[in-house]
């Protein structure tokens, strides 16, 4: 059964059948999805076993986050929020239930400093950090601040948590093995006295997303990102966990689990479904052999696989009447957003796609390449969409809660045109019949979770 064919209908009569069969090893049917679901569950509960998790794929690490927010939390906050190429500093002002003011600054990281040393890292972050205090006249006043951090993470507690790998491009020496709430603390120590600050909690990006929209909607139980890179955390019964290691309070029976999902299929369990496209984009990335679910739905390489179909396709004659251009042969230039740009087209025009195909140095292409290209890239999304929704399903069916609202946050769900409806209608099928769920995108999530969890984390403590 074709599974992409609601969005083609269309067009599809224009895309070559060649194609069409070429094309047909990126499409997951729902007895490949049922597979993947399964085993996907496996990992995650061979990720809360103590004696399984070291070689489980899906470390499933224990936030020890354990308070949702319940919209009474007030005062300043900071958040600090890295998880990609930019990083964030917030201030974030909680006034009554749902009323909040946000002033935020982006500040780049170069690419000498993603690669450098932990000590250059942390020293710029404590840098911008203390800039932007100076900016919005606080740096003398000692507020809580939340640090999200979207890496791997083994957290020990709320405030200390060990860097387990780099993701996303970025290999800073020193860190891996390291406390990264202590190594911001150096950072700022180096400065001298000219930031006040108390580092309430660490977390990643997933458990932000998920904060930011239980404070709107306390119903929310699982925060899922879409973006450079691809993660979800769920809420689980602590008595599951067996890594937990905190004290257990009987009033609290919950815990913030950060799956690390991205990491499934590392041991092989996505082999079955994954192509040569797949694999090529693993053999020349920073990390052959890590990350493999990642890599298969995420921004960072969603428009790298598309680009590897139209290549092969263009080499054997399928595509441009075989004559392709210098900038399509160069790896890395089809860019995830151009995926998201050629599906805007309404069916039947291509406008967008023209666009893009001219800045690719491919002005000859003909209305059939147009069809041929949105297929590919249709297929490419769509894949990645229904692998997000085999684990998203797997994860409501395992809380068995009667009423799920799912964060999501990142540029990929967030800017794909039809990511959110490809998502939603396979939830459904494959989400028990009595079990009624929501996708609900975080506004900003990551910067006002983290403000959000140095708040919970204040009012528990006071």
């Amino acid at each position: 059964m074709d599974l992409v064919k609601p969005f083609m209908d269309l067009h599809v009569d224009r895309v070559s059948k060649e194609i069409r069969e070429q094309c047909q090893e990126l499409i997951l049917s729902d007895k490949q999805i049922e597979e993947i679901m399964r085993r996907l569950l496996k990992e995650i509960n061979r990720g809360l076993g103590k004696a399984t998790q070291p070689e489980a794929d899906i470390k499933c690490f224990i936030t020890y986050v354990q308070d949702l927010p319940n919209g009474k939390e007030k005062g300043k906050f900071l958040a600090l929020d890295l998880g990609g190429t930019n990083f964030r500093v917030l201030l974030i002002h909680l006034k009554d239930e749902n009323d909040f003011e946000m002033l935020s600054k982006i500040y780049a990281i170069p690419q000498s400093i993603m690669l450098g040393s932990g000590t250059q890292l942390f020293d710029h972050i404590a840098e911008c950090l203390a800039n932007f205090m100076k900016e919005h006249s606080v740096y003398e006043e000692k507020l809580p601040l939340g640090f999200t951090f979207s890496f791997p993470l083994t957290q020990l507690g709320l405030t200390k948590g060990i860097l387990a790998r780099w993701t996303k491009g970025f290999n800073c020496s020193g860190v891996v093995g390291e406390d990264v709430v202590q190594l911001l603390k150096d950072a700022i120590a180096r400065r001298g006295l000219d930031v006040q600050i108390e580092i309430c909690a660490i977390l990643n990006d997933t458990t932000g997303t998920l904060m930011s929209c239980a404070w709107k909607n306390h119903n929310c139980r699982i925060g899922l990102i879409v973006g450079t890179g691809s993660n979800a955390c769920y809420v689980e019964k602590v008595e599951n966990c067996e890594m937990f290691d905190g004290p257990k309070d009987p009033k609290k029976e919950h815990v913030l689990i950060n799956t690390e999902w991205g990491a499934f299929g590392d041991n092989g369990a996505l082999d079955f479904v994954r192509t040569e496209y797949d694999r090529e984009i693993d053999h020349f990335s920073i990390n052959p052999g890590r990350q493999i679910q990642e890599k298969m739905i995420s921004g960072m390489y969603m428009g790298e696989l598309a680009r590897l179909a139209i290549v092969k396709f263009t080499r054997a004659g399928l595509l441009f009447g075989g004559v392709g251009s210098d900038i399509l042969f160069k790896r890395g230039q089809f860019f995830t957003k151009y995926v998201s740009e050629i599906e805007s087209d309404k069916p039947g025009t291509y406008m967008y796609c023209r666009d893009v195909l001219d800045e690719l140095g491919l002005e000859h292409a003909t209305d059939e390449d147009c069809a041929n290209v949105r297929y590919i890239c249709e297929c490419v999304s769509s894949r990645a969409a229904h692998l997000v929704s085999a684990g998203i399903a797997a994860l409501i069916n395992k809380m068995d809660e009667k009423s799920v609202t799912v964060g999501v946050d990142g540029s990929v769900y967030r800017f794909h045109p039809k990511f959110h409806d490809l998502m939603k209608a396979k939830i459904r099928q494959f989400v028990k019949p009595d079990i009624s769920f929501d996708l609900m995108l975080s506004e900003d999530g990551s910067g006002r979770g983290a403000a959000l969890v140095a708040a919970v984390a204040c009012r528990e403590a006071h």
